[in-house]
């Protein structure tokens, strides 16, 4: 195979201390069409991108899906890395990162049209400043301010309010105080109505 006979002097000539392929060296090959890099690369980085997405979405099969998502993405958009622009690892898990972010997005969207369409018949244990904010806001506006939060808090709240988790749940999942949680929403509350009055 062309690539590679293409591929083999000039992995020969220099390889890495452990004797294989670095990710850089394979995803320059992978932008060539090389199928066996991309299965080298695949059995470097696989675990990692797992590791990312199931940490963004927080759902087994759903980070499962989105890896081999981004995965293939790798494979159809190899010839964009630029290895003078960073590592191989990092450009992989870059793309993993906004494939497991739109489908948290997805899925939060998704789940505020569920509640709202269910907020007549269902009373949430919210403080004030939850309940005031949730009778207010907009879809973009919320999303415009949730930008400005911390990650800590926008992702306890995501997983609150979008997720419909409660507090403690939200403490089980993310492997932290109580208290801890408490605190990120609150003042991410207090955050996202201060900027909604703003932009409001």
């Amino acid at each position: 195979m062309e690539g590679e006979s293409a591929r083999s002097p000039h992995l020969r000539a220099a390889p890495p201390p452990d004797g294989a392929p670095s990710a850089d060296e394979l995803l320059v090959l992978v932008a060539r069409g090389d199928e066996n890099a991309f299965g080298a690369l695949y059995e470097q980085v696989s675990a990692k991108v797992y590791g990312l997405c199931l940490r963004v979405v927080r759902d087994p099969a759903q980070a499962e899906e989105v890896a081999q998502e981004a995965l293939v993405e790798v494979w159809r958009t190899a010839s964009r890395f630029d290895p003078a622009r960073g590592a191989a690892t990092s450009w992989v898990l870059t793309l993993a990162h906004r494939r497991a972010v739109d489908r948290v997005r997805s899925a939060q969207a998704a789940s505020e049209r569920d509640r709202r369409a269910a907020a007549t018949a269902t009373v949430a244990p919210y403080d004030e400043v939850a309940e005031e904010v949730a009778g207010n806001l907009e879809r973009q506006a919320v999303r415009r301010c949730l930008k400005r939060l911390t990650e800590l808090q926008n992702e306890a709240i995501g997983l609150a309010y979008y997720g419909g988790y409660t507090y403690r749940q939200v403490s089980d999942l993310l492997g932290i105080g109580l208290p801890t949680v408490k605190t990120r929403i609150r003042d991410g509350l207090i955050r996202l109505r201060d900027c909604l009055e703003v932009t409001g």
